[in-house]
């Protein structure tokens, strides 16, 4: 997905502030299984995924808990180094050879300051991210794990050939078990391929 693409689903901009934004973006490669945020470490900068797939997970109790999976148009941010500048508490993993957009924190705060337009856009991006946050949440409180499979089937079918599926099930917040279970139920359904 080309950067002009993510940044209007974003938020749509004038091509004036598009261009300006784009100037300060850089394009960059790194291999499957690279870790582009570390759990105890400061990283301000964003990035948006342009080719690839990711995961956030939180490493605990020697197991690794996956609490995001983003793609081809989504963004790779640690708010709370972000927003605090302090140490963030995932680490995010690149899951396929990807190309990202680098864009630096400090470059966007100047742009913040100097066009409407992209301190709008900066707005709703935060807006976004905290709607995703507060849908995540609500999935997990208030679905049980055959609907949130089925969601995930329905927005999201791609992730079951790239994500292997301990991580789809730890972000689903079940088990490989019960991932297999869910999947064999589902198969056995007249209504389902």
């Amino acid at each position: 997905m080309n950067i002009h693409e993510i940044i209007n689903r974003i938020y749509p901009m004038p091509a004036t502030s598009v261009d300006k934004l784009k100037k300060h973006l850089s394009e960059i490669t790194y291999p499957k299984n690279h870790h582009i945020l570390e759990t105890g470490k400061i990283e301000t900068n964003i990035f948006f995924i342009k080719k690839g797939i990711a995961r956030a997970y939180i490493p605990t109790d020697g197991k690794e808990v996956t609490f995001w999976i983003g793609k081809e148009g989504d963004t790779i941010v640690s708010l709370k180094s972000y927003v605090n500048n302090r140490p963030g508490y995932e680490t995010v993993e690149l899951m396929e050879d990807s190309v990202l957009y680098l864009l630096k924190r400090y470059t966007l705060y100047q742009l913040f300051k100097e066009d409407i337009h992209i301190a709008n856009w900066g707005r709703k991006f935060a807006e976004s991210e905290f709607l995703q946050t507060e849908e995540k949440l609500i999935s997990l409180l208030f679905t049980n794990a055959s609907e949130r499979y089925t969601s995930l089937l329905e927005n999201n079918p791609d992730l079951l050939q790239r994500i292997p599926l301990e991580h789809l099930a730890s972000y689903l917040g079940i088990t490989p078990v019960s991932l297999s279970r869910i999947r064999a139920k589902l198969k056995q359904t007249p209504n389902n391929k």
